[in-house]
């Protein structure tokens, strides 16, 4: 499988702005400037993008694990802090709540950190990456 985005720039780094245009076109000639990524603007940027993959990545991830270990989750809530500094990407965190019929915490974080460590994101990523994950 193959997937693709795009993206549009115009202008210098700091007073330019740009477009994503993603496949599936949830995201459609969606804006993106220097202001959104390194101040107080309102559109996206890539770090947000990125938590967006890594959050939703793990989330699937987890639910294949905990399936494979004879656990189906109710829910699972994913919240992914990307940090930047000196312009590299410098940590990933996970911040994970789980209803999981069934389980008890000790497997529960084996299969967390199974999917941390396997889901394709984590893989991409060359970086620390964090996680507190918790059953609800």
């Amino acid at each position: 499988m193959k997937s693709y985005s795009s993206a549009n720039w115009k202008g210098s780094g700091k007073e330019g702005s740009g477009t994503l245009t993603s496949k599936s076109k949830v995201l459609d000639n969606t804006s993106y400037d220097f202001r959104s990524r390194f101040e107080d603007g309102t559109f996206t940027n890539p770090e947000e993008l990125v938590a967006a993959a890594h959050a939703g990545c793990f989330s699937m991830k987890l639910s294949f694990v905990l399936g494979a270990a004879g656990f189906t989750p109710a829910s699972i809530d994913t919240k992914c802090t990307i940090t930047l500094d000196n312009g590299a990407i410098t940590s990933s965190h996970l911040e994970v709540k789980a209803s999981v019929p069934g389980i008890d915490a000790a497997k529960f974080a084996e299969c967390a950190a199974d999917a941390k460590a396997n889901c394709p994101i984590s893989k991409l990523l060359n970086t620390d990456i964090t996680m507190d994950a918790v059953l609800a």
